[in-house]
């Protein structure tokens, strides 16, 4: 067995004799789902390293993952200035921290996937990849729904022509309006100045999958979106600043306390956010953390200035067109996608793909079931295959079993810098 790291492009299309060594930077909810796959890769990949400022939970990843004293690092940097032991990272710290440990330990000689987006500014991705290309590192970025079951039947049917050349694509992802009120209104991704757009933290995943259907490069787009509903205008009569003080709690559709106290259920798909929320899974540590931290605060206290719903729209090479729709004002539940061709027409949910054909007038479903669309349920199936894919493609020397690499990802990032700066300014903005 050889020790020594690797890295893809030192072994092209040379299988990995041992198991892939991976180290996790950022042990929250992402990083901490990656190296549970990553672990329950039948011995292909193992989680070599762990690198979290959290006390807590980086000393239960390294028990859980049997990481060496000397690999469990409270700071990304000292990882970096360490001897190298593993073959590739998986960067999943804030979004404004990607540029620097991206550009780092690609200087060091690690592989690395990048959970999206890549960074919080179009010029940071550019340099992300350039770093990578100039240390000669692998770059992957995790786009995870081009990897789920449904992603990978509709693009067969698309490939197999059975729909014809693709004219239009309408394209929906429905938020959430709970999951909208955690992530995008209570928190980390609430403010554009210490975040981004919601369209680049959000939606770059369903920007980068309208692109990998279509399969051409996009020429123009334009877009429309604003903050409607969480401002502080809208607040009901008798709302306050926190909702445990709040007398109409109970009548609030955004009630920090029934969200969260529903998370305390192992069971329900709330307890992912739940478990963000508080530091110990339990009602004591729930309450303390609503009544001092962000997610205990009004909706519509105005700490919040990302846009809650956005339409894109996209006109792709040889005049192939698409809209893209976020909203937050819906269930939490799977996209919802027409893809019309020349010949026929697809209908998805994540769930079934619906075939119709235009000669025969005939319908064909085919199911394609896939698990729950939240993050805390892996995205439809997304993260499993996403990192199985990535371990594949490290492992065989093979970079074309990764489909989302840093230079595709840029592309797509750039479409939705683009959408930004169109509706900002309220005008078409064209791509070179």
């Amino acid at each position: 067995m050889d020790p020594s790291p690797i890295n893809l492009r030192d072994h092209p299309g040379r299988p990995l004799k041992r198991a892939l060594r991976v180290a996790i930077v950022g042990g929250g909810a992402r990083g901490s789902a990656y190296a549970r796959h990553l672990d329950e890769s039948d011995g292909e990949a193992v989680v070599g390293a762990v690198a979290e400022s959290r006390d807590a939970i980086r000393m239960a990843m390294g028990i859980r993952y049997a990481i060496p004293q000397g690999a469990q690092f409270a700071d990304w940097r000292d990882m970096v200035a360490a001897p190298r032991s593993c073959d590739a990272v998986i960067i999943s710290l804030h979004d404004f921290e990607h540029l620097d440990a991206a550009t780092a330990f690609a200087a060091a000689g690690y592989d690395i996937l990048l959970e999206k987006p890549m960074a919080p500014t179009l010029a940071e991705c550019r340099r992300i990849v350039a770093a990578t290309e100039k240390a000669n590192v692998w770059l992957g970025v995790c786009h995870v729904l081009r990897y789920t079951p449904y992603t990978s039947l509709v693009r067969s049917l698309v490939e197999g022509d059975a729909i014809g050349d693709i004219a239009n694509v309408q394209h929906l992802e429905p938020v959430g309006f709970w999951h909208f009120a955690h992530s995008y209104v209570r928190g980390n991704w609430r403010r554009e100045a210490t975040s981004a757009p919601v369209l680049l933290t959000k939606s770059s995943h369903d920007i980068d999958w309208l692109s990998y259907i279509i399969g051409r490069p996009a020429t123009r787009v334009s877009s429309f979106g604003s903050l409607l509903h969480f401002r502080p205008e809208h607040a009901p009569a008798g709302a306050t600043e926190r909702c445990l003080d709040c007398a109409i709690e109970d009548t609030c559709a955004f009630s920090a306390v029934r969200i969260y106290r529903t998370g305390l259920t192992p069971d329900r798909r709330e307890s992912y956010f739940t478990a963000v929320v508080a530091p110990e899974y339990n009602e004591d540590a729930l309450t303390d953390a609503l009544r001092h931290g962000p997610y205990g605060r009004c909706v519509y206290g105005g700490q919040n200035d990302v846009a809650d719903h956005q339409v894109v729209s996209i006109e792709y090479e040889g005049g192939v067109t698409a809209g893209f729709t976020l909203t937050a004002f819906s269930p939490l539940e799977n996209r919802r996608t027409r893809i019309f061709g020349t010949k026929g027409q697809i209908a998805t949910d994540g769930n079934t793909v619906e075939l119709f054909d235009f000669r025969s007038g005939s319908t064909t479903l085919h199911e394609a079931v896939s698990g729950g669309v939240s993050a805390g349920e892996g995205h439809a199936g997304g993260d499993v295959a996403m990192i199985n894919a990535f371990v594949r493609a490290l492992c065989d020397g093979e970079p074309s079993h990764f489909s989302s690499d840093g230079r595709t990802s840029l592309t797509t990032h750039e479409i939705v810098f683009a959408a930004e700066e169109a509706r900002l300014r309220g005008t078409v903005v064209s791509l070179a």
